[in-house]
């Protein structure tokens, strides 16, 4: 599955995401509320124009969403719950090209009850780029590249079935 690059951390949602490992996502941070993932840009990514189809950045940001919405170790009385995509934006401001490196920083805005508030900027890099090693991954730290990406997710917890 998305190999994670956090030693010794898993997430219970990547155990049978097929989608996140033919995408080669790595995960970088996962803590309550936040998330940092990253990939690299390959050929069958690209749409015809050459550059990142748009339906590869959004399944990028919706992964990052999705790691930040649920807890990687549920705790008690979490067991029974998921945490899914209630809706969701994505406004692209720049191009990706085949190569890059790209970046999805995920954080928790709002949460009460059952709904959250996501947002995830993404951040593309050419390969080799300064600050792309795990340690560079915070919230507070500024990440390589340019922002190509705003996602903004809202979130339902709802029961597993």
């Amino acid at each position: 599955m998305a190999e994670l690059t956090i030693p010794g951390a898993t997430h219970q949602i990547l155990k049978d995401d097929y989608a996140s490992e033919w995408m080669g996502i790595e995960v970088l941070k996962v803590e309550d509320g936040h998330a940092t993932i990253r990939m690299t840009l390959r050929q069958e990514m690209l749409n015809g124009f050459g550059m990142a189809h748009g339906g590869m950045i959004f399944a990028f940001g919706d992964t990052a969403f999705a790691l930040a919405c649920n807890p990687a170790t549920p705790g008690q009385g979490e067991e029974g719950t998921i945490t899914v995509a209630a809706g969701v934006d994505i406004n692209f401001l720049k191009p990706a090209y085949r190569g890059q490196v790209i970046t999805a920083v995920a954080n928790r805005r709002a949460h009460a009850g059952r709904t959250g508030l996501y947002d995830i900027q993404i951040y593309a890099a050419d390969p080799g780029a300064p600050g792309l090693s795990p340690a560079d991954a915070t919230p507070a730290d500024p990440l390589p590249g340019e922002l190509i990406a705003e996602f903004r997710g809202r979130s339902r917890t709802i029961s597993k079935k």
